[in-house]
This record gives C-alpha cells, structure tokens and sequence, in this order.
C-alpha cells in the first residue's frame, strides 16, 4: 500500500497518471481532471517530434530521447506547485528515476499508477488508429516498467475496473487530501 499525501484538506495536488502504453493514462488523467475540475496535461504532447518519429517507427525510447520530454513535464509540473494550482499530468513514468525527476518539480507530486494484463493492454492498443505508438512496442514498455514502490506517494490500480471506477478509487483513496 502507498503512502497517501499529507497535505491539508482542499489544498491544490499535482498527479501524475503513469503506466505502459495503451492502459488507459490519457482517459483516466481526463476523467480524473475533469471530475476535481483542474487543468488537465497529455504529456505525450510533449514528446519532441523525433521521439514520435522514432516510435512510430517500432523504435523504443531510450533515457537519452526521454530526458528532454520529462524536463518539460517537470517544468510543468513545478510551475502549477508555484502558482499554488492543481493539474493532472498523464506521463509513462516507467522507470523509478522518471518519476523522481518529476518530482523534483513538487516533491508532493501524486502518482496513479494503472497496471493490467499485457494481451488486454495489446488488445486495447490495437483499438485506437492513428496513434504514434505501435503495438510492437509494448514489450518494451513492460522491460522498462518499475511498478510504483511503496515509499512513493500514490496508489496502484488495476485497469479492468472501468475508468469511472477507477476514478473513484483515487478519489476515495486521497478524499481528505482534496476538495471533492
């Protein structure tokens, strides 16, 4: 179980939504936003165009073409802590150093972490055209993944509830941490 955020009741979170390809971060970080009606990133958006060229191709991402993109994200990330406002970031995070980086923009910052079974994932990928990111390469996102460990702030839910569920969990899991 995760450590929950020890901030006063109503005060504004930075959350990020992090998992492997096709698990539903970008639905999920929506809803989420949505529902606390706060800003609402997709960080792949980020991405520089030759990390999405070099994905598209079948190319898997190395710590090299990751690290500007997550610099950008934690330079979101620290601004909103700045101006006091809250966000919801949808952002892999699979290595346990990504997500520090990203914590060094708010050390509060708040991860989701969705996790499910790989042919479900496969399955839910191949039912989105036009998306930059090839089924092929989620295995790779699977090596990479280091699951979200328990000194970390956030909670670990399983992707075969439905999104309002899941939704839901976050919420009743952080409700004394924000204005619901």
């Amino acid at each position: 179980m995760n450590k929950t955020v020890g901030n006063t009741a109503g005060s504004p979170k930075r959350w990020v939504v992090m998992g492997v390809s096709g698990c539903g971060k970008s639905e999920i970080g929506q809803r989420l936003a949505d529902r606390l009606g706060i800003a609402y990133v997709e960080g792949d958006n980020d991405h520089p165009a030759a990390n999405i060229a070099k994905m598209a191709t079948g190319t898997p991402l190395d710590d090299t073409d990751r690290n500007e993109w997550l610099l950008g994200l934690q330079a979101r990330i620290r601004a909103a802590q700045q101006r006091g406002e809250a966000l919801v970031l949808s952002c892999s995070a699979l290595k346990r150093r990504y997500r520090d980086l990203l914590r060094a923009g708010d050390p509060a910052l708040v991860f989701i972490h969705l996790e499910g079974d790989r042919d479900l994932i496969a399955s839910r990928m191949r039912q989105r055209p036009g998306h930059f990111m090839p089924v092929t390469l989620l295995d790779s996102q699977f090596l990479d993944l280091e699951p979200l460990m328990d000194d970390e702030l956030g909670i670990r839910l399983n992707i075969e509830c439905g999104p309002e569920q899941i939704v839901d969990q976050v919420l009743q899991r952080f409700s004394k941490d924000v204005e619901i």
